[in-house]
């Protein structure tokens, strides 16, 4: 995989809008190891700490723009001067329960966000390959258990569930108007544009607000038992480099000259055995994390406030990524579990080895036989 990978990205202009977030900061390191020339566009971060600053991400980056992506003028700027041959658009707005609080910021953000992207994009004069990065929340739930495909319906009972699935509707709007390779101008350059899906990760240097890996870390920081609101809730677990690997395998291919066919929507997910309950990951994580702490084997189930209704099963169906792509997950959750617990280790004794932690799993992820 490294060296496909490499030979894809090694001396390319990358563009990572929301590269200051958790998956952000990881991809941002893992296209610099790769050999690409990484101009990110993005909000400061926004957790204390967080792994752009643990991993001293800046220091890989040819450009570090600080900006709000719903900023059409300075989007559109950072396009231009970056003349990217990928984009990777992670920028959004990413907690159910934060929707519930902002609905209006949901959608501003990854709506009107998208839109602007996709405007510089439309006026580059460039060829370029872009994956927009949405949710495996997208889906219009009904709580079946029967694993989602690509071409089940989008819908969204919570406000960001519904501002994911829009920002697909933008995506395919955009798509069929401007980036069709049937519809479009010979003389123009080729704009290749799709989604990626994905479903729920863990792995070091996630502080998100409501992250299951945040919520124990700062439970145990604070010397508290982990609360879980949700602990039946089944979900699709994987590493955060499962999803990255998926969209690099997208944007690579979408690079191609045969790469016309793959511009569409692609679920990322773990191989169907690996969908647990987050009961069952918080147990699996808290025994890994055990170094004889007192709460390394509890946590206890808090009280649900019932307007605030989260899908009870989520899960995705991968085969058209592996039939397109290639791409299949590598690591099974008992090794994104470990991983993710000895980083947090580390990171605990030495806080400066955040980066070294995530470019050792990154290189021991891309020498993993699929």
């Amino acid at each position: 995989m490294t060296a496909d990978l490499a030979a894809a990205f090694a001396g390319r202009s990358v563009l990572v809008t929301g590269h200051t977030g958790f998956k952000g900061s990881w991809l941002s390191l893992w296209l610099s190891e790769l050999g690409a020339r990484v101009t990110g566009l993005a909000l400061a971060p926004e957790t204390e700490p967080s792994l752009f600053d643990a991993a001293d991400v800046v220091t890989v980056l040819e450009r570090h723009v600080v900006s709000d992506v719903r900023d059409r003028a300075v989007v559109a700027e950072v396009v231009r001067e970056a003349a990217p041959d990928v984009v990777l658009h992670l920028a959004a707005r990413t907690v159910v329960r934060e929707g519930y609080a902002r609905p209006a910021e949901a959608f501003s953000v990854n709506v009107d966000g998208t839109t602007a992207l996709l405007d510089a994009v439309r006026l580059l004069d460039r060829d370029c390959a872009v994956v927009v990065v949405t949710s495996d929340k997208c889906y219009a739930n009904d709580d079946s258990g029967r694993p989602f495909t690509e071409e089940d319906p989008l819908g969204g009972h919570d406000p960001y569930s519904a501002s994911k699935a829009a920002q697909e509707l933008v995506t395919q709007a955009y798509r069929s108007s401007y980036f069709d390779p049937a519809r479009r101008d010979a003389a123009r350059p080729v704009v290749r544009l799709a989604s990626g899906r994905a479903g729920n990760v863990i792995g070091g240097g996630d502080w998100t607000p409501d992250g299951l890996v945040a919520d124990l870390v700062r439970a145990r920081a604070r010397g508290e038992t982990p609360v879980l609101r949700h602990p039946g809730a089944i979900r699709p677990w994987q590493h955060v480099l499962e999803p990255l690997s998926g969209y690099l395998a997208l944007a690579a291919s979408l690079a191609r000259s045969e790469g016309a066919s793959l511009a569409c929507a692609y679920n990322f997910g773990p191989a169907p055995e690996d969908d647990a309950t987050v009961g069952a990951v918080t147990q699996a994580l808290l025994d890994a994390w055990d170094t004889g702490e007192p709460l390394a084997s509890e946590w206890r189930h808090g009280e649900v406030t019932r307007e605030l209704a989260e899908a009870g099963v989520l899960r995705l169906a991968i085969d058209k990524a592996a039939r397109d792509l290639g791409w299949r997950p590598r690591w099974r959750l008992d090794e994104a579990v470990s991983r993710t617990a000895r980083w947090y280790r580390a990171f605990a004794g030495d806080p400066g080895s955040a980066r070294a932690q995530c470019l050792t799993d990154i290189r021991a992820y891309g020498s993993t036989v699929g």
